[in-house]
C-alpha cells in the first residue's frame, strides 16, 4: 500500500493545476512567476474566497467565468505611492529629465503601473521639468481593475500627508496639493495631469515590445518574476529603448547578472538607473549628443 504524499508535495500538485487551468482556461501565464511568492498569493486566494483548498479554487476558475477577474486582482500586486522612494524620483528629476530635454518628443513606459500612483508622479516631474507637453506616458498592467482605477487618479485622503512628504523629498518645486483638489475622504489628481498618459492593458509575461521609449521605468515587478522571466522581460525593455534611453527598476532589482547588463551602463546604480549604450553605427544615432 503506497504511503500518502506529504501535504508540501500535494500542495505542488494542486499549484501546478491551478497554474495550467489559469493558462489553458483564461490565457494567464504564471508559470515563470517566483513560486514562493506565487503560492503566498493563491494561499491567500483561498482563504479569501472561503475555499477548502486550492484544488477547489481551481474548479472555480474553470466553472465560473467570471472569477477569473478576482483571481487576477489577486495575483497581482496593485501597492505602490506617490514618489515611492523619493531619492529615485529625484535622481530621475535631476540626472534623467534634463537628458532627455534633448529630444523633441518624449515617450515613457511605465510597466506594472498598478493603481498609477507612480504615473502621475512621473507625469508632475515632467511638467515640473517643463517638458510635459511634449511627453507621452504610456502605462500598462495585465489587472484590469487596477487600470480602471489608475485612469480615475481618485486615492484615499488619509495617503495625502505621506505622498507631500515623498513629493517634498524628491526635490517637488510647490506643494503636491497644487494637483489634486479634495473631497470628503477622497483626492483627486487634476485632469491635466492625465491629458497626455494612456493607461492599456499590457501582459510582461506574454505581450511583446510596447512602444519606442526613452525611459522604461518598471518598479518592484521583476522580483515576483523567475529568472527566466526576468531575463525575458529586461530584453523587452532593452529592445522598446531608443539608443542611449533610460532603465529604471525598483530598488530591491538590478541588472546584475543578466544577460542584458552589456548593453547598459549605470547611471546611479543605487538608484537602479541604468542608460541603454550608444551604439555608434553608419546610422544616424537617435540619442541626443
Amino acid at each position: 500500500m503506497s504511503m500518502p504524499l506529504p501535504d508540501i508535495e500535494l500542495e505542488q500538485i494542486e499549484m501546478d493545476l491551478f497554474v495550467l487551468a489559469l493558462k489553458r482556461r483564461h490565457g494567464f501565464d504564471f508559470s515563470q512567476y517566483a513560486p514562493a511568492s506565487l503560492t503566498r498569493r493563491v494561499r491567500q486566494l483561498v482563504q479569501v474566497h472561503q475555499c477548502a483548498s486550492i484544488t477547489e479554487l481551481t474548479a472555480r476558475l474553470l466553472h465560473e467565468a467570471d472569477f477569473v477577474t478576482q483571481v487576477v486582482q489577486g495575483l497581482s500586486v496593485p501597492v505602490s505611492e506617490m514618489f515611492r522612494d523619493p531619492a529615485v524620483f529625484r535622481a530621475l528629476r535631476e540626472q534623467v529629465l534634463p537628458m532627455l530635454a534633448s529630444y523633441p518628443r518624449i515617450n515613457v513606459w511605465q510597466a506594472g503601473c498598478a493603481n498609477g500612483q507612480e504615473v502621475y508622479s512621473l507625469a508632475i516631474l515632467l511638467e515640473e521639468a517643463g517638458l510635459y507637453e511634449r511627453s507621452h506616458i504610456f502605462a500598462t498592467d495585465f489587472n484590469p481593475d487596477a487600470l480602471q482605477r489608475a485612469s480615475e487618479g481618485i486615492y484615499p485622503a488619509k495617503d495625502a500627508q505621506l505622498w507631500s512628504r515623498n513629493y517634498l523629498e524628491a526635490g517637488g518645486n510647490h506643494t503636491l496639493a497644487n494637483y489634486y483638489s479634495a473631497r470628503y475622504d477622497f483626492i483627486r489628481l487634476h485632469e491635466r495631469l492625465r491629458r497626455h498618459i494612456t493607461f492599456t492593458n499590457h501582459n510582461l509575461v506574454t505581450d511583446r515590445m510596447f512602444c519606442e521609449a526613452h525611459l522604461v521605468l518598471c518598479r518592484n515587478v521583476l522580483i515576483y518574476f523567475s529568472n527566466p522571466l526576468q531575463n525575458r522581460t529586461l530584453a523587452l525593455f532593452r529592445d522598446s529603448l531608443v539608443r542611449g534611453g533610460y532603465l529604471c527598476l525598483g530598488l530591491r532589482e538590478s541588472l546584475d547578472f543578466a544577460p542584458v547588463a552589456v548593453d547598459f551602463s549605470a547611471v546611479d546604480a543605487g538608484m537602479r538607473l541604468y542608460r541603454r549604450t550608444l551604439q555608434l553605427t553608419s546610422e544616424t544615432c537617435d540619442a541626443p549628443a
